[in-house]
């Protein structure tokens, strides 16, 4: 048996995603001469950041700041407690593979939150 949790919509999925990832080119843009600078390495610095955020933020706090933003929490799918280090790190690895991120279920998980047993709910 799951734990009753309140799906949320594709489109808040990607709001949040779009949102973590303009604030990891502005960090980064910040930190290197300015977001339309020429910097070979940008784009590898930017992933970087954006893993350690999502993978930091989803362990501490349940969510990234797009998931706040936009009213979502990421939550064990068994009982809607919070994920465990190990867990967020494998949401993390597969979020990061896209595919992964974008195959729904019957439930509305993707596979990355079916192999880390995690579930984004509406907070």
């Amino acid at each position: 048996m799951s734990y009753p949790f309140i799906r949320t919509t594709y489109g808040r999925r990607m709001g949040a995603l779009a949102l973590d990832w303009l604030a990891c080119m502005s960090i980064v843009g910040a930190f290197s001469g300015g977001l339309f600078a020429v910097d070979p390495l940008r784009p590898l610095w930017i992933f970087l950041l954006f893993f350690a955020q999502m993978w930091i933020f989803t362990a501490l706090k349940g969510g990234t700041l797009g998931h706040h933003l936009f009213g979502m929490k990421v939550v064990r799918f068994e009982d809607g407690g919070p994920l465990s280090i190990r867990q967020a790190l494998i949401r993390t690895i597969l979020v990061m593979l896209v595919v992964t991120a974008v195959t729904f279920d019957e439930n509305g998980r993707g596979i990355h939150e079916r192999l880390s047993g995690s579930v984004l709910t509406r907070s």
